[in-house]
């Protein structure tokens, strides 16, 4: 096993990290002054550059850049301009939910998902195949907050079956994991299809079939773990695709996580905590486009000797 390909892809990552805290800092610090947003409308002159005085904004913007990645590195993401309470402690009070969420949706997408592709790709040409593409199609073209809403409409408006808001029990996390899971289930079935309708035409799947082979061992054992790179590659991918939707859908369905959280930070400004939220949210999609490549690795050996070997 290449070390070199691991310490290459790693190294790509925090390049990565560095240059997304980099432009984060940035465009935040050039779209307005945060005072305007948190002081009150008759606050006066002396209190604007008291609050300035107060969060380090008057200071130099490199400055300010260089006071940050020094707090950075030490796990410090600074206080929040709206209650003075540290960034890490505001986010992890709603981190759970929303990882929980995500999760969730994840395992939701990928084992309905994945099965469906493998059904289609079996019965190719079928009823159940065009069905099933049909239904892959439908879910990854709405957009998620229109299949909230008619969530919404449907099971908890019209048929009071589902509750439309809050995360107290498990039925309150349904209707968003479904509404996440659903977008990124029928590119799950599709890819899969795709990836095992190419496998299966293989001259070894083809010979195993003709000196009958059983076909439960010749799908599993042959055939889906040939195919796993593509579909490894398209639930990597959407996962970073889930972490931005799921922003949304924590406030179509009133769920209290980081999603909801940033986008009632923004309407007040209150830098540290968009930054904070922005990078987590960054390192998140980093961190499974870093798994991907390990996966690849060790999926198909042939990638990583040749990634080391350059």
């Amino acid at each position: 096993m290449h070390v070199k390909y691991f310490l290459v892809k790693t190294l790509r990552a925090f390049i990565t990290t560095f240059l997304l805290v980099v432009f984060v800092f940035f465009v935040l610090r050039i779209t307005g002054d945060p005072a305007q947003a948190m002081l009150p409308d008759d606050a006066t002159e002396e209190d604007y550059i008291e609050f300035r005085q107060i969060w380090g904004l008057d200071k130099p913007l490199m400055e300010q850049f260089w006071v940050y990645c020094k707090n950075f590195i030490h796990g410090d993401f600074g206080q929040s301009y709206k209650d003075g309470r540290d960034v890490f402690e505001v986010i992890s009070q709603r981190l759970p939910k929303s990882v929980w969420l995500m999760g969730m949706s994840i395992i939701f997408s990928i084992v309905v998902g994945l099965p469906l592709g493998i059904y289609a790709a079996l019965h190719r040409n079928s009823f159940g195949d065009r069905f099933v593409m049909g239904a892959a199609v439908f879910g990854f073209s709405m957009p998620n907050f229109f299949l909230g809403i008619m969530f919404i409409l449907i099971f908890s408006m019209k048929l009071h079956w589902l509750p439309s808001a809050g995360s107290d029990t498990w039925l309150h996390l349904l209707l968003p994991m479904i509404t996440i899971g659903m977008t990124r289930m029928g590119s799950y079935a599709r890819y899969t299809r795709s990836a095992m309708l190419n496998v299966l035409s293989k001259p070894y799947i083809i010979t195993a079939k003709a000196k009958g082979a059983n076909r439960n061992r010749m799908v599993y054992l042959h055939a889906l773990p040939n195919a796993a790179i593509p579909i490894v590659t398209v639930i990597g991918t959407s996962i970073g695709h889930m972490v931005g939707g799921s922003v949304v859908i924590e406030n179509v369905f009133a769920w209290p996580g980081v999603g909801r959280l940033l986008v009632s930070s923004v309407a007040v400004r209150d830098l540290p905590v968009v930054q904070a939220i922005v990078i987590v949210m960054g390192l998140a999609m980093v961190l499974a486009n870093l798994l991907v490549d390990f996966t690849y690795g060790l999926l198909d050996p042939r990638i990583r000797i040749t990634a080391g070997d350059k």
